[in-house]
């Protein structure tokens, strides 16, 4: 069985099951913690594994699950039907022409290879530089040199340094970026875009639309039916009743049609925002922001873990470097890259390690640009609502079919027995005096019924009013700051009952200053005084700052202000060195980078050794308080002597406890000397040496301030109050993540914060796999917790029935996201290999907005519940009266053009009226909803039996007043005001086509009356107490019990 097979038994295992064919159905989760029949000891009858609707998770799940529930469904059109869904066939196609552009490149690669190697043997070939315009090397020359991976080529050009003088680019400082340069770059060169596959035109859409074999069925019915009229009664007259279904059927497909396009358009706009990754680029000495799309052969781009490298290019310097080769080799193999392997290529991920790339072949010149304008991009997605929706309308489906059917049948036999009689009272059929071309005529009108039931019956829209409010929810969600990746995370997120969030970034502003210092174990008040330090001391520090960081000062020629940049936490210490007088340029001058230890979040640290003007060598460390100060033996008095921090380490950590306290994130620097001859010469054994990390001299701890974000508490109390728990996970010491944790509310006082309310990564996981599980539910805080911690806490918290949203930003979140039922990363401080193995992108970081997710999540199966209402109202009621009608006099009340003109307000029109609301603040006043929560509650089924007036009563379904926020929803007013206009054009001035007579006024008034009667009745129905219970529930219970003990 396959891990994503295991994985899905196992969400399956948590929630109870579903009914059949998804309907009605279904069940919460069994060990959920809000559920009040979770304890029901019957659960075990509500099994049942063989319904191909039931998937509790879409996400990884594996195709043959997929192609299970596509089979079983009951379609008449699948293009329409299946249109949002996952196209298993062309999915399969995707990857075979990936393994065909995968497989090319390498056997190009090898015969390069293969002809160097003789090259060797007979001696060295030039390779030709031809110009290219401003350029002494040419487009080909360098897509050339990319593709093969031409060392060979790369080293004639005088290596990485001699090519960024060819391509007027500097390794230091990048390219101008004016205008003027980029224009000439793009029009040498080309563009980092690839010309994408157009989205489907409305042609295409209409074309889709009237493809619906019903639909097919009744324009056939309308053709004969005209030819017939015309030929019995006339052009004049007999065009009337077949022109009208033509014209019927035909508006069908044109709203259809219509409203299918502007979603795909939706979508469209989604994924191009998906696809411009925001990375970083040094232009003219400083580092800037662009977008993937702005890059230019000849950019200088820093690389750190996680990135996307995002177009081919050679390694200018790199530390400990690894790339992920697999989207592009088709291997999970990690690549070390150094001057002996220094090729980059696009679309690969940053796995380890930190370096700087020269672009040399972008957009579609590069191997990842032609695979991208080769496959199409899909966007189809099913989500469990989606599946369970299909399961409703097979099943409706079915019963209409059936009662179509048997209409069909009666009205056959009335008619061929005499029963049926037109409206003078004349018998239709009489055996051997009716013509044949009469009777003929009176079938197609019989079958003509038949078959528009069967439109009417046949909800095809339902699975589509997903999409639909899914796009809606998409769209507005954007302007709440999150994108969606993943669709079913949409509707997932309703049923959210923990948030795993972490602290740096999302609870807090992440706009961090250093607040105060210590220094030896003198106290600098203010922080930035440097009078009071040692010159060494101060050198030191300056040195250390400067060289270990991944940030970078610009510092302008004009003498303006200079610009810090990097993450928040270097650009508050670089800030704090500069306070101290630092000067960056001039101290990375005068040194020089041997080997880099970056940053790791297990480690909690990271460190740089450095060959000073005098050979000798510094090694320098940063990072987590406690745990530098653990690896330090010594420290440096404000005399700049060196001395035992053995009697100091109890107050250096008291000192570290008091600004935890404050919330504050302890940072410690320090150093230590080593001897030149012991570093490696040779650079593969350089890239191997661990860097030294004990017995270190510490320079200073510093406490950096990251001020909670406003509007957290309430975003966590309103959690709270709809019953989601939101838990803190922080690479932080548990000081810290306490203090914010009481400041942002997760924490109500300090007597909460005791084991395991309260606990480190560490103790977590040394817990056995059941103990984690009973503690997790526990967990409020988890402190100095490493990206693994976070998985098993995930993990833990799974298994015991919750469903978990988890943020992360770093690359080694990426498990975390991908585990977690609804995956949150970080839009502005995520890595892109974070973003890819997330659901959803917060775009500003910020807390509140996952809160808004939470809200549209709801909303999502709130509308889809509003729809089911008003369609299943409209479908009984039509079918009813219908099948009543046809069996007592033979005749149907409602024609086929009537018909359609229902099938349009309640599929179409109803489902963009209903599943475009807003959510409302009562959404955040319930509990989650159980993903097996049965999609019509007792409640609808109540209301079901109590049209454009009960629009407004399927806006509410458990609320009395259903005009609240109703002039809000333009859209919803807009519908309800159309329709209500075309009904009295309908009635009024187009009776002989829907065979129709016009009212007088006190007619009109009578349907006003009784029509706005449902609102009152809808009122007074929702007095009626409905059982927990849901029916559904109750009845299967009953009927696998008969079947049970039958068996038995």
């Amino acid at each position: 069985m396959s891990n994503s097979m295991k994985n899905m038994t196992g969400s399956t295992s948590r929630g109870s099951t579903s009914s059949s064919n998804g309907l009605l159905t279904v069940t919460i989760a069994s060990t959920h913690p809000h559920d009040p029949a979770a304890n029901d000891d019957d659960d075990d009858l509500l099994l049942d594994p063989d319904d191909p609707f039931d998937i509790t998770q879409t996400k990884n799940a594996p195709p043959e699950t997929l192609k299970r529930w596509r089979q079983a469904a009951f379609v008449l059109n699948a293009s329409r039907r299946f249109r949002y869904t996952l196209d298993l066939k062309k999915e399969e196609e995707k990857e075979q022409k990936k393994s065909m552009i995968r497989a090319h490149a390498q056997v190009i690669r090898a015969a390069l290879l293969f002809r160097l190697a003789g090259e060797r043997e007979l001696g060295a070939t030039v390779v030709s530089t031809t110009p290219g315009g401003d350029y002494a090397v040419g487009l080909e020359q360098l897509v050339s040199m990319s593709k093969n991976q031409n060392i060979s080529a790369l080293q004639q050009y005088g290596g990485v340094k001699g090519l960024s003088d060819f391509l007027k680019s500097d390794l230091d400082k990048g390219i101008s970026g004016d205008d003027v340069d980029l224009s000439k770059r793009k029009n040498a060169f080309g563009t980092n875009t690839y010309p994408r596959k157009k989205g489907r035109s409305l042609w295409r859409f209409l074309w889709e639309a009237w493809q619906d074999l019903t639909l097919i069925i009744l324009i056939i019915a309308a053709a004969v039916s005209l030819v017939l009229g015309i030929k019995t009664e006339g052009l004049e007259q007999g065009w009337y009743d077949g022109g009208s279904i033509a014209f019927a059927v035909l508006l069908v497909i044109v709203v259809t049609a219509v409203s299918d396009y502007r979603q795909s358009l939706q979508f469209q706009n989604l994924n191009a925002e998906k696809q411009n990754i925001q990375l970083e680029a040094m232009r003219g000495g400083r580092t800037i922001k662009i977008s993937i799309f702005e890059i230019v052969v000849g950019d200088v781009l820093p690389l750190k873990i996680g990135d996307q490298v995002p177009a081919d290019g050679v390694l200018i310097t790199g530390h400990s470097l690894a790339i992920d080769e697999s989207s592009m080799t088709g291997e999970s193999k990690i690549v070390h890259k150094d001057h002996k392997a220094p090729f980059l290529m696009s679309g690969c991920k940053v796995a380890d390690g930190v370096g700087s790339m020269l672009v040399t072949s972008v957009g579609i010149n590069t191997e990842w640009g032609l695979l991208m304008a080769t496959i199409s991009e899909d966007t189809g997605e099913e989500t469990p609502l989606q599946v369970r929706l299909n399961g409703v309308a097979t099943f409706i489906g079915i019963v209409g079919l059936t009662v179509a059917a048997a209409v069909l049948a009666v009205l056959l036999g009335r008619y061929f027995s005499g029963n049926t009689k037109d409206l003078d009272g004349k018998v239709q059929f009489v055996a051997g005096e009716t013509s044949i071309s009469d009777a003929v005529d009176g079938v197609i009108k019989i079958f003509t019924i038949a078959v528009t039931i069967v439109v009417v019956a046949v909800p095809e829209g339902l699975p589509l009013a997903v999409t639909l409010t899914l796009a809606y929810s998409m769209r507005k969600m954007m302007a709440d700051k999150a994108l969606v990746r993943r669709l079913s995370a949409c509707e997932t997120m309703g049923s959210a009952t923990t948030i795993c969030s972490d602290k740096t970034g999302t609870l807090t502003l992440n706009q961090m200053t250093v607040v105060e210092a210590y220094v030896g174990k003198k106290k600098l008040n203010p922080p930035d005084d440097s009078s009071k330090l040692h010159p060494e001391v101060l050198s030191l520090i300056n040195e250390g700052i400067a060289q270990n960081t991944t940030g970078n000062i610009f510092v302008p020629k004009d003498g303006g202000e200079a610009e810090v940049s990097g993450s928040p936490t270097e650009k508050a210490i670089l800030s704090w060195a500069m306070k101290l007088g630092m000067n960056f340029e001039l101290i990375r001058s005068n040194s020089k980078i041997l080997h880099v230890f970056p940053f790791n979040s297990e480690k909690k640290r990271g460190g740089v050794a450095v060959k000073l003007v005098d050979s000798g060598v510094h090694i320098h460390w940063k990072g987590a308080a406690e745990i530098v100060l653990g690896t330090c033996t010594q420290y440096l008095d404000s005399n700049g002597q060196r001395q035992s921090i053995e009697e100091e380490k109890a107050f250096l950590k008291k000192a570290i406890d008091d600004m935890a306290a404050q919330s504050l994130r302890c940072v410690a620097i320090a150093y230590r000397s080593y001897e030149l001859d012991k570093i490696p010469s040779k650079e593969e054994d350089l890239d191997q040496w661990i860097l030294p990390e004990h017995e270190l001299v510490l320079l200073a701890i510093v406490g950096i301030k990251d001020p909670c974000r406003p509007g957290v508490k309430d975003a966590v109390r309103l959690c709270t109050e709809a019953g989601v728990k939101v838990r803190m996970v922080t690479g932080d010491n548990l000081q810290t993540a306490k203090a914010i944790a009481l400041e942002c509310g997760i924490l109500v006082s300090n007597e909460d914060a005791v084991e395991p309310t309260i606990i480190e990564g560490k103790t977590f996981r040394q817990l056995s796999d059941q103990e984690r599980e009973q503690v997790a539910k526990k967990i409020t805080v988890m402190g100095r917790s490493s990206p693994n911690d976070k998985l098993l806490l995930v993990q833990a918290l799974r298994k015991g029935g919750e469903v978990v949203a988890v943020t992360g930003d770093g690359t080694n979140d990426a498990p975390a996201l991908h585990e977690a039922d609804i995956g949150l990363s970080m839009g502005i401080q995520g890595t892109e290999v974070a973003k890819e193995s997330s659901d959803i992108i917060i775009l500003d970081d910020n807390f509140a907005s996952v809160v808004k997710v939470v809200r549209w999540g709801r909303s999502v199966y709130a509308n889809i519940q509003k729809f089911i209402q008003f369609q299943l109202t409209v479908n009984v009621a039509a079918l009813f009266i219908n099948v009543v009608a046809a069996v007592s006099s033979g005749e149907v009340p409602l024609n086929a053009v009537q018909l359609l003109w229902v099938n349009l307000i309640m599929d179409t029109l109803g489902a963009l009226a209903l599943a475009t609301e807003p959510p409302t603040d009562s959404l955040m006043h319930r509990s989650p909803v159980g993903r097996r929560e049965p999609l019509i509650t007792n409640i609808m089924w109540r209301n079901l039996f109590v049209q454009i007036f009960n629009e407004f009563n399927a806006r509410k379904p458990e609320g009395k007043n259903v005009f609240k926020g109703v002039t809000k929803n333009r859209l919803f007013m807009g519908i309800v005001g159309t329709t209500f206009i075309l009904q009295i054009i309908i009635i009024e001035f187009l009776g002989k086509f829907t065979t129709t007579v016009k009212l007088d006024w006190k007619q009109w008034l009578a349907c006003l009356c009784i029509g706005l009667f449902s609102w009152p009745l809808a009122i007074v129905g929702k007095f009626i107490p409905v059982p927990k219970t849901p029916l559904s529930r109750c009845v299967l219970k009953v009927f696998r019990r008969l079947k049970k003990s039958r068996t038995a």
